[in-house]
């Protein structure tokens, strides 16, 4: 399956084949990091993937055999280092993102694979009082390949809708790869999210330089697009697309044209390139990220990278102040907040209720419309009970008219 003997990182000839018993090998995951030179290191999700001495060194005669990129999830057998080497070495392959490593030839590029509109939709919906999933799951429903962006000002709730969404993914779809990336984030918050949400929580701080911050959601980008070649669906929640562009305007290299707000016009490519690579995939699997954008700060440069942003996403929902301050939540505002082309991912028979819905809503204030809504959502117990006794008003009105 693997080769028994690929060396170690030390820079000589590593042809002789040492002598090793099974006891020698030790079994290590990782996710590769491929280097220019052509080897590569598996690195650790418990680091951040950040390079460490702990990381397993891959020979670049592994690499091409089964033909490994950045991102894939290696599971295999590595041996100590010898006298004159620094690092683990891996001697055999038992499997690439859980699949034999043989599969890995035969998978085609994320980048040759054909995008679709999303077409299936993750059920949000959970419990009677859990209301936020309920909205969400009726007015900007989030399909599998969703490029979502949460617009919100400060304190109106972001990352409790963010963690109702993450918790009614693993409890509803058990079977999608969570990934949640904090970015700039207080360590409170952290840990806050470890401890509330089951999934994979990978992190860079706000005390962590910015090389950190892209590096990490780099690496988090192609495990997801390895898995997702892979036929898996994937969902990464991003906190926050505007703190990882900011980090990108402070490590760029200088183009020497300046956007209003001090950002260079490169700085803005890659978190593009993150945000965009969210997709459903024709014979393959699905990568979905919901990513908060910052947005009423005081800073003019978070107002321009939500600009840099607006509309390239397929699903929105903008966060409303005077909701958060009157303590209504979701501070969802209603009719500035949707999902594109939700007709492929709600069933016909619910999507004209909704469209009535909205109508009635649109006549409303904001905060009208919210406080409506969960009223109403509060006398029933799931949403298709909900959409029914909408079915039943209007049959009761067009009777009464008669």
């Amino acid at each position: 399956m693997g080769e028994i003997w690929e060396g170690g990182h030390s820079g000589h000839d590593a042809s002789s084949q040492p002598t090793m018993t099974k006891n020698d090998l030790i079994l290590i995951e990782g996710v590769l990091e491929v280097l220019p030179e052509g080897h590569g290191f598996l690195l650790s999700p418990e680091n951040g993937y950040i390079p460490s001495p702990d990381d397993i060194y891959v020979a670049q005669s592994q690499i091409r055999r089964f033909k490994m990129r950045t991102g894939d999830v290696v599971c295999g057998l590595c041996r100590p280092p010898h006298d004159d080497e620094r690092y683990f070495a891996l001697v055999r392959v038992e499997t690439i993102n859980g699949e034999p490593p043989d599969k890995r030839r035969e998978t085609p590029p994320f980048e040759t694979l054909v995008p679709l509109f999303p077409e299936e939709r993750f059920r949000l919906e959970t419990t009677p009082d859990n209301l936020s999933a309920r909205v969400m799951d009726l007015l900007t429903p989030i399909g599998k390949g969703q490029r979502g962006l949460i617009v919100a000002p400060p304190r109106t709730g972001k990352t409790m809708l963010l963690q109702t969404i993450a918790n009614s993914i693993t409890r509803n779809h058990p079977e999608v790869k969570l990934i949640v990336l904090l970015i700039d984030e207080r360590p409170e918050e952290v840990t806050d999210w470890e401890r509330k949400v089951h999934g994979e929580i990978v992190a860079s701080t706000f005390d962590q330089p910015a090389e950190r911050h892209a590096r990490v959601a780099e690496m988090v980008l192609e495990k997801a697009k390895r898995l997702v070649e892979y036929g898996n669906d994937v969902v990464i929640l991003l906190d926050s697309i505007t703190r990882l562009a900011r980090a990108h305007n402070s490590i760029v290299e200088r183009s020497g044209r300046t956007l209003t707000g001090g950002i260079d016009a490169s700085a803005m490519e890659k978190p593009k390139r993150f945000f965009g690579a969210a997709r459903n995939l024709e014979d393959a699997g699905s990568l979905t990220i919901i990513a908060t954008a910052l947005i009423d700060t005081g800073s003019r440069m978070d107002q321009v990278i939500f600009e840099e942003f607006k509309g390239t996403g397929n699903m929105e929902i903008h966060l409303d102040r005077t909701l958060a301050d009157k303590r209504v939540f979701p501070a969802i505002d209603i009719h500035r907040s949707g999902t594109r082309r939700e007709e492929l991912l709600i069933p016909p028979q619910d999507l004209n209720r909704i469209i009535v819905l909205r109508r009635v809503l649109a006549t409303l204030s904001p905060v009208e419309a919210m406080q409506l809504m969960l009223e109403r959502l509060a006398k029933t117990k799931t949403n298709a009970e909900f959409l029914n006794s909408l079915q039943v008003e209007s049959e009761r009105a067009a009777s009464s008219r008669r």
